[in-house]
Order: C-alpha cells, then structure tokens, then sequence
C-alpha cells in the first residue's frame, strides 16, 4: 500500500475551531508555515456552539470589573481545581484577545454609549460576557479564519487525523484520510498543536456536534502524554427536552442572563431554595430584588439564582424533576416572555427565538421553554504546561477544550470562548518557537502502511457488528451510568461495559467503499470514544467525594483532601492507570482573593 499525498510544515494544528485558529494565527505571525487541519468544513467547527458570549473584565458595564474579579470567580467556580497560572493568564490576557477580534472584524453589540456591550452569565460577579446577540462563537469563527486564511494558513478540511507519529520519543506529524475519499495523507512536521475541542458524543444527550468524540485528548495519550481532570463532564442545565429529535440541543445561558427565569410544574421560582453556602450573600433572596436587578439596578440589588454556576442549575433542576415537579416532558420551564418584550427577545436572543419557533413549535416571546441539562463540555483532557500549551511528549501542544487545568471541576459560561484565544495564542507561539530549532523527522513507510492497513481493517471483515449499534449503546452506558449523579455500582457497570464494547471493535465491519462513508467514520471515532469513557469512569471511580460537575450519590459532600490533587491518567504497560497529583497553591495575594474577595 503506498500514501501518495504528504505536505511538510513547521507546525501541524489538528482541529479548526477558536483555538486552532488562533494557534495557526500567532504560529504564523512569527515566520512559521502552518497546516490547519480540520475534520470538518471550514467555519463549521463546534466553537460556533458556543452563543452567550465571551467573557473579559472589559469594565464596560461596571468599571470596578477587572482581572482580579474574573480570577476570583474562575477559582472558586473551578471548586479549587483550576490551575492558577492559568486562570491568572486567561483573566488577565482576555480583554486584549477580544480587543483584538475586534480590530480584526468582529462585530459586537454595542451599549448606547458605543462602547462593547457585556451581558451578565452565571458565576461571573459582574455582567462580562461580549457577544454579537446569541450568536458569539459564529462571529468568533468568521473572524479567525478569515483572518487565518488572510495571514497565509494552509487549509485541509474534511480532513480526520487518527494516529499522531512519534520517532523517538518525539512528534513528527500525523496520519490522516480525508472524508469525501477515504484516500490516506501524511503530515510530516516539527510540532503539532491539538485544537480539537471536547468529547460529548459518548453520550447520548449532548449539545455537541458529531465532531466532538475526543480525538485529541486519544491522540495525545496514544502518543505519551497524560490526561487531567477527566470526571469532570459538565452537563449544561438548559438544553431542548421536547421533540426527542432535538433533544440536548443547546439553550445558551443568555436567556437566564437576559432576565430569563426557571419554573418548575407548580410555578415556583425554585433557584432560590439552591444556593450553595458557598455564595450565599452573592445571590438575591427574594424575586423582588432579582427582578430589581434585571431591569438594571444593580448596584443594589444582587443577580438572580438563575445565575449560578452551571453545575449548581443543573442539578437543582434534576433535584425538581425526581422530586416529581418537573415539566410535562421531563424537564423545568425556561420563561423569558414574562421579564422582556417580544422585540427585546426578538433583537438580544435571535437564534433562540428561530430555534423554538422552527424545532419545537413554541414562541418564546409568548410561552415559556422546557428546558433540561444535556452533556455539554468536559473540564478535563490533556495535561499541559500552564504557561506555554506543552505536554510531557516533547514537540507536542494543546489548547482549548482539549486541554485540562484552566476550568478546574466546573467551567463558567462565556470562558470557554476567551479560554480559546488566550491560549490558543500562547499555544501557537511556543510551537513555533520550538521549530524553529528543529529539523523534520522521516518516518518509515512501513509504519505509515501498517497504521493505514489497520484503519481500512473493517472493510475484509464480513458479518461483523455495525459500528452504529456499538457507538449507540456506549452512549446509553454513558447517558445511565455515568450521568449527573453517579454511584460506585453503576461505574462498575459501565467499566465493565466500556471495556467489553472495547473488545468488540476489533470485530466491527463496515460494508461499502471508503469514499463517504459514514460506517467507517464511526468505526474510526469508536476508538477515541471508548478510550475517554474509559478514563472518564476511571477517574469517577477515583474521586470519592462530590465536587463541581462531578456528583457520587455515595459520597454527596465534598472532601478537602480531594480539593487538593488531581486524578491524572497515564498509560502503564497498555494500561490506564490514575494518580493524584497536588494542586498547585496559588501565592499569598491571590490566595487570600480567592477566599475573601476583592
């Protein structure tokens, strides 16, 4: 077997959302020439999931918001996991990086003094999210790869990388086909950057687009690196319930920060019975002063529960639904008719509007939404070097969802967006940088063809099991046993179920030709999928204790001695293993910050 194509490159970024984009952005402002290779059309990355808006302590709306509060709140919604290098770098670096959007084009809404106008979102002491209505990751998107493309990015799109190459203990590149052909492709390269953004189809209600089945977070563990934080899969608390086919699909958090509010079947506000002690004192305590603090007066008056971290409304609603106060669906109502006019909803929330009207029939300027949480993001994945991007595998780097540390054990809205940049950015520099020294690595032909003749192996496989039904029923394993609410048993249950639908790939056939098929697309994804629900219910097993967006029924409070390691997962002989790892503390200052405020 012999693979024709082969393109040579300073640097190789795997995954064309923010964080890539960014990367090959800054990779090629210092000289390098950079491949961006995405698994799907260019501009249709799943960052454009992202609407509510992107959080930087601009000061726009409230002059006392500054880095310093933005650090505060990352630290303590990570429920003191984050890496504080990190979360001081992304506080501190995001206003410049959204500055910097602009300049390049991006169009955000503006208040009436014409300044960016910034929207209020859970676990943000003050309202920083920019946004260009509910539509933020589109704008971010359009304006990075048009920028990208501009600066001179070489673009492979429809394009899927299955095996990182490494000679020597180094990355040299990485194996590809491309989707419309099934004809494999080389990319030989002196440092490579995984962009390639989250995991959520291991489970069955998701908002993730069929893109995010955890490729990079495989690809860099297959090679060497080690993974962070993986029990922590945040479950979004607002995603369609009704009709089934939509099911998961996203409801920004903007609707709460536009004055949104949660009811359950007998027309309680119910938020305000689920404030966590940890913030009480930050949230309002009657209706009237949530109310007085939506129509503007806030300096008095404090945000609504609505606002709470995501892993705080997610399981309140959860909480409503089993104790039997749920929607007609299975769900809580979301109602924003009754706090805004239609033209407010119609003008601040566009995609939302269309996207009830258009799936489900409901009019959001008159009714109210049914609403529950749906698998959303993951906290964890690779573990990197705070400053520059690096993994422990030399040559290799990651940003964005792909990356563990900066989120800790729950991400606040709007920081995914700024996280993409900020380190997207410092990812890009660093692997350049280190090319620049470095020579491209041959890898032998017989490698590339065995690897290739593993990937086609489905095809000389008759009467095997359809990747489809295998993919299905790890998502069923994943969505029971390793949900919101997890116990000791059920994790059992659902390693031993990963693991027997782990040995049943080998036995997967695909029918068909490579070109266009989806059957083989799947059989590709399983092994990244299989391989993060591995690690996901390793470390859930691991972590006894309840924290953020991981819950154990068996063990409902949080353990200080768990607030102070990581769960890292590293290969050991061909096997997955887990070790704690300290949390490093933060200095004295930022210390005390985190813990007494501003």
């Amino acid at each position: 077997m012999q693979i024709r194509e082969r393109h040579e490159h300073d640097v190789l970024v795997i995954g064309a959302g923010g964080a890539g984009l960014r990367a090959a952005i800054e990779a090629i402002a210092t000289g390098a020439s950079v491949a961006l290779v995405g698994k799907s059309l260019l501009g249709k990355a799943h960052t454009v999931m992202a609407e509510g808006g992107i959080a930087a302590a601009l000061g726009n709306n409230r002059p006392e918001d500054n880095w310093r509060v933005h650090f505060r709140d990352t630290m303590r919604g990570g429920k003191g996991l984050c890496d504080w290098r990190m979360a001081q770098a992304h506080a501190r670096e995001a206003p410049d990086r959204v500055r910097e959007l602009e300049a390049w084009g991006a169009l955000f809404d503006r208040a009436e003094d014409g300044r960016m106008n910034q929207r209020p979102f859970g676990g943000h002491t003050y309202g920083r999210l920019a946004h260009v209505g509910d539509r933020t990751g589109l704008e971010l998107i359009r304006t990075l790869q048009d920028h990208a493309v501009h600066e001179g990015a070489d673009v492979f799109m429809e394009c899927t990388v299955f095996r990182l190459l490494v000679v020597e203990g180094r990355v040299a590149g990485a194996l590809a086909y491309w989707r419309p052909t099934g004809e494999f492709v080389v990319f030989r390269a002196r440092t490579v950057i995984l962009a390639t953004g989250g995991l959520g189809k291991a489970w069955k209600i998701t908002s993730n687009s069929w893109e995010c089945t955890g490729d990079g977070a495989v690809l860099a563990y297959d090679a060497g690196a080690e993974l962070m934080g993986m029990e922590f899969v945040q479950f979004h608390p607002t995603g369609m319930v009704w009709p089934p086919s939509v099911r998961g699909t996203l409801v920004t958090e903007g609707v709460r920060g536009e004055g949104g509010i949660l009811t359950n079947s007998e027309g309680e506000r119910f938020m305000f019975r689920y404030v966590p002690e940890m913030f009480e004192g930050d949230y309002a305590e009657t209706e009237e002063e949530a109310d007085r603090w939506v129509e503007g007066d806030r300096v008095r008056n404090r945000r609504p529960p609505e606002l709470l971290t995501r892993d705080v409304v997610a399981k309140a609603i959860i909480a409503e639904v089993e104790a039997g106060r749920g929607s007609p669906h299975g769900g809580v109502l979301l109602d924003i008719s009754s706090k805004r006019s239609p033209e407010y909803i119609k003008a601040k929330l566009p995609s939302m509007y269309h996207q009830f009207k258009e799936l489900a029939g409901v009019d959001i300027t008159v009714d109210a939404m049914e609403v529950g949480p749906t698998t959303h993001y993951a906290m964890g994945g690779v573990k990197v070097d705070p400053e520059t991007g690096a993994t422990c595998v030399p040559g290799l780097y990651a940003a964005g969802e792909v990356a563990a540390g900066l989120h800790g054990g729950n991400r606040l809205g709007g920081n995914s967006l700024s996280d993409l940049i900020v380190f997207g950015r410092r990812a890009g520099a660093a692997a350049a940088a280190e090319a620049k020294d470095l020579d491209l690595i041959n890898v032998a032909d017989g490698e590339l063809e065995d690897a290739a003749r593993q990937a086609l192996s489905p095809f000389s496989r008759e009467g095997g099991r359809n990747p489809f039904s295998l993919q299905e029923e790890l998502q069923q394993v994943m969505q029971v046993k390793v949900g919101i609410a997890r116990t000791e048993a059920h994790l059992h249950e659902a390693l031993a179920d990963v693991r027997r639908l782990r040995a049943a790939v080998d036995g997967c056939s695909v029918d068909g030709g490579r070109a266009f098929n989806p059957g083989w697309h799947t059989w590709i994804d399983l092994h990244a999928l299989l391989t993060v629900s591995e690690a996901v219910v390793l470390a859930a097993l691991e972590r006894r204790e309840s924290r953020g967006a991981h819950t154990r029924i068996d063990y409902p409070d949080s353990d200080p001695e768990f607030g102070r390691v990581n769960l890292v997962i590293r290969s050991s002989d061909g096997r997955m293993v887990t070790d704690a790892e300290p949390v490093a503390a933060p200095p004295d200052d930022l210390r005390r910050l985190i813990e007494e405020g501003v």
